[in-house]
């Protein structure tokens, strides 16, 4: 069964919150559950893994009905990449397929956001985010002619939270909420 694998997922993260726990356990254990749902890439419905010629897609695969977490397929079409940004919850990424660099910013004393060095995700490789460390960062296909793939776990229902653009030489803030770029979600129960 094709879904096995992110209803297995699914389940464990839903037992590991009902545990109330830290966000760092969360980012710990979550990360290992997310290490294991990535480690083949056989379950991810093709609907869920088609690129846009202009823009990159995030498809929600899962969003938790009590708003805890969301499961979103990012989907990067040849050198696409995101505006710098936040989220306003933790987070974790996955790389399914392909490569990804994730570039962290930091505010500076004069307001502007500074560039960390770029870390390259590989396929099975997991990363985080959290407003206690870290942010606010751009994401960016790896390869400028072909498509990459990664998961992504969110706090919350992420298409949902009002989160921000950022200009990176004044450090300005444009508010958007990002939502989803498709209709259905994958039957996990099939």
């Amino acid at each position: 069964m094709q879904n096995e694998k992110l209803l297995a997922f699914v389940q464990g993260l839903s037992a590991l919150l009902a545990t109330e726990p830290s966000e760092a356990v969360v980012l710990q254990e979550g990360k290992s559950l997310l290490k294991t749902l990535i480690a083949h890439d056989d379950w991810l419905p093709e609907q869920f893994t088609r690129p846009h010629a202009e823009y990159y897609q995030q498809y929600l695969l899962y969003a938790d009905p009590l708003d805890r977490f969301s499961v979103v397929s990012f989907v990067w079409g040849p050198g696409q990449k995101t505006p710098v940004h936040d989220h306003m919850t933790w987070g974790l990424i996955g790389m399914l397929r392909g490569r990804e660099v994730d570039t962290h910013y930091f505010s500076q004393p004069d307001g502007s956001l500074k560039a960390s060095e770029a870390k390259t995700l590989l396929p099975g490789e997991v990363a985080h985010v959290s407003p206690d460390t870290h942010d606010v960062h751009e994401v960016a296909n790896f390869y400028s002619d072909q498509t990459s793939i990664s998961i992504h776990v969110y706090g919350g229902n992420i298409g949902r939270i009002s989160r921000h653009v950022f200009d990176t030489k004044t450090g300005n803030a444009k508010t958007f909420v990002s939502g989803y770029c498709n209709d259905v979600v994958p039957n996990l129960w099939k």
